[in-house]
């Protein structure tokens, strides 16, 4: 199954790669197609953010319980062909009802994360179950770590080229997985397809009839609503606080990806071993919420640089909580599991941009009684604060 790993992991490096690609010049594409200040072109990119998360929450079980019934390949490979197609939109729209568009459609069929969890819970027992949730998230980072910087040198060639760039690299992905993924869905833990679990309602009454099960997608929720500070609003941060360039702001997460990945590879095997599951979720977002108010007060650009790596010590948390979860729920529902989890993603996602970006836009617009970029990121960490309180009243287990 070592093939299959590193595929997955593969698959997750071009994944973040395209949608990094993209994001250093977002405030300028707004810009450009919208017209209006870097405060309007934020609250647009709030709205895009959030159609294209609505979709990831009605679509999310579904796509989990069809990979459930027909298995991992065709979902996977399914999505990642409609992903170049939405990429491709995207580099063509001349209005931002264009953009809303190519974002529902990308919302719809963006289920490769997804299906790439409930693919490494297929291969991994139990006890590796975090670990291996850890080199999805630094496949994640090392993405990142490619993407923004050279979607930031690409942008120096006009706000379309990433784009194209993005659109390549999701092709180059489907066949690259129509040549080498192997399907992990077995018969003696395939499951039918059933309307009434794959609806976003039934599925989180199936998932969250277990009462731990609830408490942690509770908390799942309050970070993903946190750490969704950062898309949201990092790009108009740097530039409103710093006059990061489009460069400065690939570079920016590109550092971040290069640590995320390495704590995702060699920091979480260490702490589970240490902390177990239960403390390393517990201990990465409070060192989250220390970060993100550390960065709400930096006024120096290079400070905020060293900064950024720095709070990639709790990515930690991500993978511990994803652990937990998939060991409370059966083989025969991982898929459904990383659907609902999609989902949880997805709602936070349909809640956080809009309300860190109008909290960006209210302490940035012009006239504002306080200037004060960081303001997202002081809710943030009230978010996080407010994550640790309901996961130190979960009931304790074996993590």
């Amino acid at each position: 199954m070592r093939s299959g790993t590193l595929f997955i992991v593969m698959t997750v490096v071009l994944d973040a790669m395209g949608i990094g690609l993209i994001l250093p010049i977002m405030p300028e594409l707004l810009q450009e197609v919208q017209g209006g200040s870097l405060a309007n072109a934020a609250l647009w990119g709030g709205v895009l953010s959030t159609v294209f998360a609505l979709m990831q929450f009605v679509f999310g079980p579904v796509v989990g319980n069809l990979s459930d019934r027909y298995g991992r390949r065709p979902v996977l490979l399914v999505s990642l062909f409609f992903m170049a197609l939405d990429y491709l939109v995207m580099a063509l729209a001349g209005s931002i009802w264009l953009l809303l568009l190519g974002r529902l459609v990308g919302g719809i069929t963006a289920a490769t994360h997804a299906t790439a969890s409930a693919y490494m819970a297929d291969i991994s027992t139990p006890e590796q179950k975090a670990a291996n949730f850890g080199l999805i998230g630094a496949g994640f980072g090392i993405g990142f770590v490619l993407g923004p910087l050279v979607g930031g040198m690409l942008g120096e060639m006009g706000t379309r080229a990433p784009f194209y760039a993005a659109a390549a690299l999701a092709a180059l992905n489907f066949f690259f997985g129509l040549l080498v993924l192997r399907e992990t869905v077995t018969d003696t833990i395939r499951r039918p397809f059933e309307w009434r679990r794959a609806n976003p309602l039934g599925a989180f009454r199936q998932i969250g009839a277990h009462p731990e099960l609830r408490r942690l997608l509770v908390v799942l929720f309050l970070y993903d609503l946190a750490l969704y500070v950062y898309p949201a609003v990092w790009s108009y941060f740097g530039q409103a606080r710093f006059g990061w360039t489009p460069q400065l702001i690939g570079l920016s997460l590109a550092l971040y990806g290069i640590a995320a990945a390495a704590v995702q590879i060699w920091l979480i095997r260490w702490m589970i071993a240490r902390q177990g599951e239960r403390g390393t979720a517990q201990w990465g977002i409070v060192f989250e919420a220390l970060a993100c108010v550390m960065l709400a007060v930096v006024t120096s650009g290079p400070l905020a640089l060293i900064l950024t790596p720095i709070a990639s010590l709790g990515a930690v948390a991500m993978p511990a909580l994803q652990g937990m979860l998939s060991r409370r729920t059966g083989a025969d529902a991982q898929g459904e599991l990383q659907g609902v989890i999609a989902s949880v993603h997805a709602l936070a996602a349909i809640a956080s941009p809009m309300l860190m970006t109008s909290t960006f836009a209210a302490f940035t617009a012009e006239g504002a009684r306080l200037f004060f970029p960081g303001a997202p990121f002081v809710l943030a960490a009230l978010l996080l604060a407010l994550s640790v309180l309901v996961i130190r009243r979960t009931p304790r287990t074996e993590d």
